[in-house]
């Protein structure tokens, strides 16, 4: 079938989709996912853009969700070389390869990025890293060793995510909205940011600083608490600095013991001393 724009193929995407398994085996609707998943890999379509007349200034594009997961179900086993590994995997989502004219830097050592992510020219990925399909991850950032960058989720500019840092998809857990993180954030050790949270703009997430929907987090400098809301997720403001920390059980048997729960707590807003911590990676380039 010929090429289709994005507009064209929101509705063959949920054509295909709505036949359940009664579109595998199909060449057209083949054939129409793997435009979807060029097109994802390209940056030439995203399943969340910004869009400055929506309430959390993205708009996202579940169509594209369900386009992500019609790949999945198209996709027959099969098993894939790829000069380290021996896997099985649907045929659907092979591995990406990447060439020095990208200007993309995937560190030798067993990273992997899946078919139907983009990179943006500057990434760099330190291995063992892995970036699942539908992810978008924008220029100069940086996917640190054992980084999980999940499916559909959206990294900004100049982002770092380090060692450990886990950022949510849309398929771990299925989640309705991916996760935005949005430039020139940086998400310490061991972070993980999940279940359609936005992290705005040079927020910095220390080491081991867990957000989801259910997460409260508590503004100290602003005097406020931020949560989800059944039509909002949680957003992290633009330029807070959030550490890990804890509350006080205030009622029954947890009182009693003197026990706390965690909770992220935003110290103070990103200066010219947090700045100058945050620029390290700098030097890797």
């Amino acid at each position: 079938m010929n090429s289709a724009t994005p507009q064209d193929l929101e509705p063959l995407i949920e054509h295909w989709f709505a036949q359940g398994l009664f579109a595998v085996g199909n060449p057209d609707a083949l054939a129409v996912f793997v435009q979807l998943r060029d097109a994802l890999e390209a940056g030439t379509l995203r399943s969340a853009q910004p869009d400055p007349t929506a309430p959390t200034g993205w708009r996202v594009n579940a169509w594209v969700k369900r386009g992500v997961l019609l790949g999945f179900r198209l996709g027959r086993l099969e098993a894939v070389e790829d000069g380290v590994l021996h896997c099985v995997d649907k045929h659907t989502y092979p591995t990406r390869r990447f060439t020095p004219e990208q200007n993309i830097r995937i560190v030798t050592g067993g990273s992997a990025v899946r078919a139907g992510a983009y990179l943006a020219p500057g990434v760099i990925v330190v291995p063992p890293a892995y970036i699942n399909t539908g992810a978008f991850v924008d220029e100069d950032s940086l996917v640190d060793s054992h980084a999980l960058v999940g499916s559909c989720a959206q990294i900004g500019k100049r982002v770092h995510l380090s060692a450990a840092c886990q950022i949510g998809g849309v398929l771990e857990p299925i989640n309705a909205s991916p996760v935005i993180i949005e430039d020139d954030v940086l998400a310490g050790g061991n972070t993980g940011v999940y279940e359609g949270t936005i992290v705005r703009s040079r927020a910095v997430l220390a080491s081991g600083v867990i957000l989801t929907r259910g997460t409260p987090v508590y503004d100290l400098p602003n005097k406020t608490i931020y949560k989800a809301t059944p039509e909002t997720p949680l957003i992290i403001p633009a330029g807070a600095v959030v550490v890990a920390g804890s509350r006080a059980i205030q009622h029954g048997y947890g009182k009693d013991l003197g026990l706390s729960v965690y909770t992220p707590i935003i110290v103070k807003y990103r200066d010219e001393k947090t700045d100058l911590s945050t620029s390290l990676e700098d030097l890797l380039r």
